[in-house]
């Protein structure tokens, strides 16, 4: 897929899912384990600034990690690195990723305006 723009809304995500998490503690955060989700930040780029985020820990040990706001070009395969301020947490391979910011739009416009077809197939009330 190759985007119009390099700033195109789809290369924009705020859902992704990791394989089982490395945690640095051996053991996911107390917190986590206890209220099955957990805020935090990650970054999945050496150099970038951290993303503020929610993980939700799943029973194989793998997180979904919902992002406050959309990143560009997450990717399968690259790492997910998670951080509580400075404390790094841990690692996750990323395995899937959620809808771009573009596909949510279009299925948005969508169940805004129907289309005159699908208008002029419903039956009036009789």
């Amino acid at each position: 897929f190759k985007a119009p723009s390099g700033d195109h809304p789809a290369l924009y995500r705020d859902l992704l899912r990791t394989n089982r998490v490395h945690w640095i503690a051996e053991e996911p955060p107390a917190e986590l384990v206890r209220e099955k989700m957990m805020e935090c930040h990650f970054r999945f780029r050496h150099q970038m600034a951290l993303v503020p985020c929610v993980l939700t820990l799943n029973q194989d040990g793998s997180v979904w990690v919902t992002l406050v706001k959309p990143a560009r070009a997450i990717t399968p395969g690259q790492f997910a690195v998670f951080y509580k301020g400075d404390e790094c947490l841990g690692s996750g391979k990323i395995l899937r990723i959620g809808p771009s910011v573009y596909t949510l739009q279009q299925g948005k416009n969508r169940e805004e305006s129907p289309k005159k077809e699908e208008i002029d197939k419903i039956e009036p009330a009789t």
